[in-house]
């Protein structure tokens, strides 16, 4: 997941420093203890071996971390064009004019300033690129198709199709601040055809992407690594002045595409919340090619978030667009299976909130409406814009799916409720219900900014009463059971309706994954699969054996990548979701970073991939 802070510079980062409570017209950008910055004493580690044209910088980051990120780095290399040798060497394209050319050199000399000088001070946890991307968190370069792969098992004659996954791989090694979420997006797939498998990796090709590229080097600003404090604002206007003489273009995105994954209306689509998103063609060999940026054939005109929902009977998309700058800052909106979109649905917020996921029931959509908000000012007093405010009441919104306007939405406090991600929900009528499974995390923001406290992951039950208007939560694992669950699926083909299972990844040791939980939702009873020693995955994929939604809800198997730590060795598991045991292991030719989200498309489903 990606904030999208970077948009704010375009529209507000001059008025906000003119509207500071400071009594001064001026602003101090003298970069306080509290910007975040790469310590000067401790550099990043690397050795570099030199090529014909290409420099490959064998990554050696680490340092110890409060998170516990793991601290032995891969030496895989990362393949960076030779003007990315010295970061701030300064570019030319061809085509630039004189000014442009003046202009450039001119803010590559304040870049430099800037890095010197944010190196003096020591970097948070949560943006240390040693802790951030170190270990099986490292980014790996793109791999064509490796077909034949061995397979351990029997891989179900229902697991036909291709398994992709997303996740964040810079292709630059950072330069200063730098977060997980902050990597470039790249997508694993591994495409099964009657029982054999191929694999292969690639960047999705965003405008980003693109335009760095072309400076072989990081150039957009990195939206939870660097957007803290005044090097923070520094960095803002850095890229809005290069855009300004046309040496970047912000007006095409400035999305990651590293998050989500859907396949809708015959497309797969790659998905950041600061961006339209990204269509990614699976070619029958099983590699993968970018598109490009997917409006929707100009009907989507705003950043859609990573975690649309597909309704498994009428088969439309369900999705919101935040905006941290301006109002509204919400919207609803809904395709139809043939791609046609709904006019948005304006929904009110009193301030900017970040909505990563949201639920919905065979009738309505439910938004949370939490207590991480958005709140740029904070920068100029050193601070992260990405905040949690404990003065603000967390509330759930349930509005009709089919609403053409917000003024019929009910809200419901859940007081100090925040789900990153939510699982399911469904409709009780018998007790004007709505039943809401997400898990409750705290701290709520410890993600983004560092904090003392370990995170908890609580697996919640939370029951919102549309004729009272109050809300009723409880954990749905007994204490002496519980466990941190974090990315994770009921079955697809209930979603929205009354669902017993839920398949979660056991975030233990955090941020790691030793395995995955299937959760019973009635009874709190918890069967674990684990990966093993040193063995760790990522967010389960439930994959249902058919689309009968008469079938048992548990009638399928679990699809998840599992990186040996020992062995260096990585593969794609294939688990009997009844029974949870392994039926069958696909060994990839190469490592596979630890990532975000994915889906599996079906190979009857692919024959009409537009």
């Amino acid at each position: 997941m990606a904030s999208p802070a970077v948009n704010w510079g375009r529209a507000q980062v001059f008025s906000t420093l003119s509207s500071s409570s400071s009594s001064s017209t001026t602003v101090d950008l003298g970069f306080s203890p509290t910007s975040i910055s790469l310590k000067k004493q401790q550099p990043i580690k690397t050795s570099l071996t030199r090529t014909k044209n290409i420099n490959i910088i064998h990554s050696a980051l680490h340092s110890p971390s409060v998170l516990h990120f793991p601290k032995q780095p891969y030496q895989t290399p990362i393949n960076i064009p030779t003007e990315d040798a010295k970061p701030n060497t300064p570019h030319h394209h061809p085509q630039w004019n004189l000014l442009q050319r003046a202009a450039a050199m001119a803010l590559d000399m304040a870049e430099s300033a800037l890095v010197s000088r944010e190196r003096q001070h020591p970097l948070p946890k949560t943006a240390d690129p040693r802790v951030q991307i170190s270990g099986n968190f490292a980014p790996v370069p793109e791999r064509p198709v490796k077909q034949s792969l061995p397979v351990t098992g029997t891989v179900p004659s229902c697991v036909n199709g291709v398994y992709v996954r997303n996740g964040a791989n810079p292709l630059f090694e950072p330069v200063a601040g730098h977060h997980l979420f902050d990597g470039d997006g790249m997508v694993h797939a591994v495409s099964i055809d009657n029982g054999k498998a191929s694999y292969a990796c690639r960047f999705t090709e965003t405008q980003r992407l693109v335009q760095e590229k072309q400076w072989g080097r990081p150039v957009f600003p990195k939206a939870i690594g660097e957007l803290h404090g005044h090097s923070g604002i520094a960095r803002l206007l850095l890229f809005y002045a290069r855009g300004l003489f046309g040496l970047v273009d912000h007006k095409h995105g400035t999305g990651i595409a590293n998050a989500g994954l859907v396949y809708f209306n015959n497309r797969l689509l790659a998905m950041s919340e600061d961006d339209l998103p990204y269509q990614v063609r699976i070619s029958f060999s099983g590699d993968l090619q970018t598109v490009g940026r997917y409006s929707f054939d100009d009907q989507l005109k705003s950043t859609m978030i990573a975690h649309p929902k597909i309704d498994p009977v009428s088969k439309q998309l369900f999705a919101l667009s935040y905006d941290v700058v301006q109002k509204p800052y919400l919207k609803y909106f809904r395709f139809s299976p043939d791609g046609t979109k709904s006019p948005d649905v304006e929904i009110p917020l009193p301030v900017p909130t970040m909505m990563h996921d949201f639920a919905i029931t065979e009738n309505f959509v439910v938004i949370p409406d939490q207590q991480v908000v958005f709140k740029l000012q904070e920068m100029i007093t050193g601070g992260s814009p990405v905040i949690y405010d404990k003065n603000k009441k967390s509330r759930f919104g349930i509005l009709s799916k089919n609403a053409t306007d917000s003024k019929d939405i009910i809200w419901i406090e859940s007081p100090d409720t925040f789900c990153f991600h939510l699982w399911n929900a469904w409709e009780e009528p018998e007790s004007d219900e709505i039943v809401v499974i997400g898990s409750c995390m705290t701290p709520p923001d410890s993600i983004f900014n560092e904090c003392d406290e370990s995170l908890k992951s609580v697996l919640s039950e939370i029951r919102l009463n549309l004729k009272t208007g109050k809300s009723t939560r409880r954990p749905i694992i007994s204490e002496s059971e519980q466990v941190n669950l974090e990315a994770g699926m009921v079955n697809r083909n209930r979603l929205g309706r009354k669902t017993r299972y839920a398949y979660l990844a056991i975030a233990e040791p955090w941020p790691k994954v030793s395995g995955f939980a299937k959760v019973d939702l009635f009874t709190g009873e918890v069967k674990k699969h684990i990966y093993g020693d040193r063995r760790y995955g990522g967010e389960p994929f439930f994959l249902p054996r058919d689309d009968n939604s008469e079938s048992a809800e548990d009638d399928g198997y679990i699809l998840c990548f599992v990186h040996d730590e020992k062995t260096c060795k990585s593969e794609l598991q294939i688990v009997n979701a009844t029974n949870l045991q392994l039926e069958a292991s696909i060994k990839l030719p190469s490592r596979v970073p630890y990532g975000f989200h994915g889906t599996f498309i079906e190979a009857k489903a692919l024959v009409n991939q537009a």
